[in-house]
């Protein structure tokens, strides 16, 4: 198969009269710059590269907005968080493939064409496993399949309430595993996974409050050399908590006592010291960033300007979903920086643009935290197109090389027309091939949860 783009970002730069030609699993065999369309099936305008979402908890998307009334004390991530255990209580197998679907198609008409699962929610609601203890897991990949997106599946490993092994609340039943068990859901996972052309797994230790440095130490052996996310340093508290239990920061605390390295994407990683943001720079670990959800939670803002001046890589990520927005996730970083610096276009070098900056270090922070096939445009890669509308008001007129800056700080998902993932389109004219029944299905599961 051939597509024809007139002008298209590569790996190394924008060019012009683009044909890629793929093979039939949808990976790029050869770019050819200034040709002729010739018989390829053409594009558009503008193409750009997929961007892969690196963290997400899909179930949550269906609890967007339910948190947002204050109570009678300061509200907090922790006040969060009790809402949304008693939200997934009720929620069934069938339920979590529906909300994932969605999640999944608005993800693809943002221009998102990887979906990184950091999926915790395991068992029934007596918080007993399923007859097949991946059931939920299954149920994230039939709905990447029935979508379209690529997968990375992050199976989360969560045994404890605490620093120390403190054990787990009731709240947390549908989440908790011992190492033994982990291991039959990552094996059974393994075999949904294996089922989806493109997905990946790798394991994600909740966090250093609910795995112990042991705990992951005997887990990480199931990954068999995929990608290891886990949260860390996401509010002042968990930093609070564990100086008091340990003497040490968590990021500190986690570089200290774990190989991470290049596999291992730190989420959040919020509230560190210049030393441990240089410390996780050097690591090559990917900064995992969810700036919409870290701004709606009052986490705070990471300390981007440091970390990527001393090394570091990033990709971003909608988490909790409150909404789900390529551009926005990417201005919202920049604008934070922004207003902690008081200055502006604070993410980039001289001369460069900072939306279009901002975006390609996503794109290949997200693809190696991922460990996804889908690294830019070139040969070897996956044919993931993002097609701009290129008479979107806020692109219209561009040159170029200016049209993702228009995208990413005067546009929104409205910029993208089409998507493709591994070559085949997804999104038409800005909406999901498959929205009116996503929707549908969603509607009814939501109705019928009141």
């Amino acid at each position: 198969m051939e597509f024809f783009a007139s002008n298209a970002l590569l790996a190394d730069g924008w060019a012009c009269d683009v044909v890629f030609k793929t093979d039939g699993a949808g990976m790029i065999l050869d770019v050819a710059t200034g040709a002729g369309p010739g018989g390829a099936q053409k594009l558009g305008a503008v193409v750009v590269p997929g961007m892969a979402n690196l963290h997400s908890h899909t179930f949550q998307r269906a609890m967007a907005g339910l948190a947002e009334q204050r109570g009678d004390s300061a509200d907090s991530f922790w006040t969060w968080r009790r809402t949304m255990y008693g939200f997934l209580d009720r929620l069934t197998p069938d339920d979590v493939e529906v909300i994932a679907a969605l999640v999944c198609s608005e993800m693809l008409e943002a221009g998102f064409t990887t979906l990184g699962e950091f999926h915790y929610l395991h068992h029934d609601p007596a918080g007993q496993p399923y007859a097949d203890p991946a059931e939920m897991a299954g149920r994230i990949v039939a709905a990447a399949g029935a979508t379209g997106i690529g997968l990375t599946l992050l199976p989360v490993f969560y045994a404890h309430g605490g620093f120390g092994g403190v054990p787990p609340a009731e709240g947390q039943r549908r989440f908790v595993n011992d190492i033994d068990g982990f291991a039959r859901l990552m094996e059974s996972a393994g075999r949904h996974v294996a089922g989806l052309a493109g997905a990946r797994i790798g394991v994600a230790p909740h966090s250093l409050r609910a795995a112990t440095v042991e705990d992951i130490r005997g887990i990480l052996p199931l990954t068999n050399g995929g990608p290891v996310h886990i949260h860390v340093a996401e509010q002042t508290r968990e930093v609070d908590d564990c100086l008091a239990w340990g003497g040490r920061r968590p990021v500190e605390y986690l570089l200290d006592s774990l190989p991470v390295d290049e596999r291992w994407c730190a989420i959040h990683a919020m509230h560190m010291t210049a030393a441990e943001t240089g410390a996780l720079a050097r690591s090559g670990a990917v900064a995992g960033l969810c700036p919409e959800t870290e701004a709606n939670l009052g986490d705070g803002l990471f300390n981007a300007r440091h970390f990527l001046t001393a090394g570091g890589r990033f990709g971003i990520g909608s988490d909790s979903h409150i909404h789900i927005g390529l551009a926005e996730e990417l201005r919202l970083l920049e604008y934070g920086q922004r207003l902690t610096s008081r200055s502006r276009n604070v993410l980039c070098a001289p001369g460069a643009g900072t939306g279009d900056t901002l975006f390609r270090s996503a794109v290949s922070g997200g693809v190696q935290a991922l460990g996804q096939s889908a690294d830019g445009l070139r040969i070897g890669q996956r044919a993931d197109f993002v097609v701009l509308n290129e008479t979107h008001p806020s692109l219209v007129g561009r040159p170029v090389e200016r049209m993702i800056d228009g995208w990413i700080f005067a546009g929104d998902k409205t910029c993208v027309r089409d998507v493709y993932v591994a070559g085949r389109r997804v999104v038409a004219d800005g909406r999901h091939v498959a929205r009116d029944k996503v929707r549908a299905d969603y509607a009814r599961v939501l109705e019928a949860g009141r």
